[in-house]
Formats: structure tokens, sequence, C-alpha cells
């Protein structure tokens, strides 16, 4: 699947049921290049692979969460790719759970190994020491870090935009580790900005973003961000479900709902200039909707319209 570049064309979105402006937005489904190396996971492990390849290492070993769409892309595109995967799970409690995580199940489904390890631990992924001692245990491997960003993966972000997107304003995407926004701004042109919507408290972001571009011309706020890191409720599950009601373009609670909540909002206010154009990258994510469902449930919230 790597063989190919794929191109996503743009496509309007009407959000007349959420606000009327003339202001007009558009959207890059990238969630469409595939179930699950989708959206900007297939871009930033694009040239991770080939890098892997060229280096000649048979393993990737990368690090997660419980329900993280990074995960299962590295488990699905090293399957597809012909490399062994390590996953170096957060929480050794979840090796008794693995049946009741959807995400973890379709990882082992592609041969991934995975390898549950405490918070504590986990803390020190970072750190050469531990490092070492996961080389002592699966062996060489090519490491890939948390979510997936470095420079290759940043080359890879910086395709997401091509020459039909010259005519946009502004450039808006949902912002975890940084190396998607990273790309994109450095694939922008001086007359756009480009806005970053952290999923996470803080927008620490832009110092990941100084490693990797000079470019000056983007803003990141964690406005939207609902408390935290995959933290959400009942008004921001209702955006979502409404918004695939009114648009048919489903969104993930943890990225990309929070996001079009973000961007709806700040039209709203009147952030946008008037008869702006604005172009929303759509990061995929949507494997992870089942599990937060499960989440959901146990907390009697609404559940995500699948």
């Amino acid at each position: 699947m790597f063989g190919n570049q794929p191109y996503i064309v743009a496509q309007k979105v009407d959000i007349r049921s959420f606000f009327s402006s003339k202001t007009s937005v558009s959207m890059k489904r990238e969630d469409k290049i595939d179930p699950f190396v989708s959206g900007n996971k297939f871009r930033k492990l694009k040239y991770n692979l080939l890098e892997a390849k060229r280096q000649g290492c048979d393993t990737i070993l990368t690090f997660g969460g419980a329900y993280s769409n990074h995960i299962a892309a590295v488990a699905s595109a090293g399957n597809d790719f012909g490399v062994k995967t390590v996953g170096i799970i957060r929480g050794e409690e979840l090796i008794n759970r693995i049946q009741g995580n959807p995400t973890l199940v379709y990882a082992k489904e592609k041969n991934m190994q995975l390898n549950f390890i405490t918070r504590e631990d986990y803390s020190r992924k970072n750190e050469p020491d531990f490092i070492q001692s996961l080389v002592e245990k699966f062996g060489v491997f090519y490491l890939l870090p948390e979510g997936g960003t470095n420079e290759f993966a940043v080359k890879g972000c910086t395709e997401i935009l091509t020459e039909t997107d010259q005519y946009f304003d502004y450039i808006c995407t949902s912002v975890g580790t940084g190396g998607t926004i990273a790309g994109l701004i450095e694939a922008s042109l001086p007359h756009q900005t480009v806005l970053g919507f952290s999923a996470l408290k803080g927008n620490f972001q832009k110092e990941i973003v100084s490693e990797y571009t000079n470019k000056t011309n983007f803003e990141i706020t964690d406005a939207y961000c609902f408390g935290g890191y995959a933290k959400i409720d009942s008004e921001l599950i209702c955006f979502i479900n409404k918004f695939k009601a009114t648009t048919g373009i489903p969104l993930d609670p943890v990225y990309t709902g929070k996001m079009m909540f973000g961007i709806i909002d700040l039209l709203k206010t009147g952030y946008f200039k008037e008869n702006s154009r604005i172009l929303a990258i759509h990061t995929g994510g949507l494997q992870g909707i089942s599990g937060m469902n499960q989440l959901l449930k146990r907390k009697n919230l609404p559940q995500i319209n699948l």
C-alpha cells in the first residue's frame, strides 16, 4: 500500500446546521486512505518503513496506550510491509483485558507482539538505559517513538497538501505529538495560517514544531481539548453525532471531533476573516471509536454513532 501516493481532494462541508457563514469549510478525507493505516498514520509511517527497510531492520518497536491509533496502524502496516512489530503498551493490568479491547485484539491479529509495562516504566520510554533493556529483550529493532513523530514522519505529512490546496487561507488540523502540524506548516504557503487544535492540555507542541520547520505561520490552541487527552463529554458526543448525521462525515472523539468543534466555535466568534477559505484535515482515528464507546457505556454517557 505504500507504493502509491494517495491523492485526496478536498471536499466542501455543509455546516449550515451549525452556523451560517460566508466563510467556506472544506475537508481532506485522509481517513479514507485505509481503515487502520489512515490519515496522518499513513503519512507518518510511509518513510519510516522505507527507512527501516534501508537499514535492514526486520522489526519495528513502538509505544502506545490501550486504544492507540498508532499501535493499530503500526501493526497493520508492518503486517502488510512484511516486518515484525512490537508494541510496548502502557498499563500492565491490560494483559488480562486484551479480548475486551478492539484495538489490542486487532493488533494481535496483525501479528504484533504486545508487551505490557507499568506506567512508571512507560514514563522512561525515552531513556537510553530503558531502550537498551528493550534491545536485550527483543533484539535489534527500528525504534518508532510514541505517536510516530520524527523527521521521516514530518516528511510524510508534508505530502498531505498539494498544489490544489494553495487557494485555502487556513489549514486546520488536530494536534497530538506535533508531527502532523509540523509537516503541514513546512508545506504551507506564506499567505496561509496553519491552525492546530491540541487534543491535550497545553501547547507544548510548539517546541516540537520548531525542531522541524523555521516557519512561524501557525497557532496551536488547547481551548477545545475538553479537559485533556481522550477526555470527552456529552456535548462533544452530541456534536460528533450531529456532524455525521448532517454531513455524512464520521469524526473521532480524541482528535478530529475536537478540531471540528473548535472550527465551528471560532466561526461563531468571528476568528476567521469573512469570505476566507478553511481546509480541515481529517487525520483518521476512527478505529478507536469502538473502544471509546465501551468507556462511555461504563460512564453512562451517550454512544458515538458508528
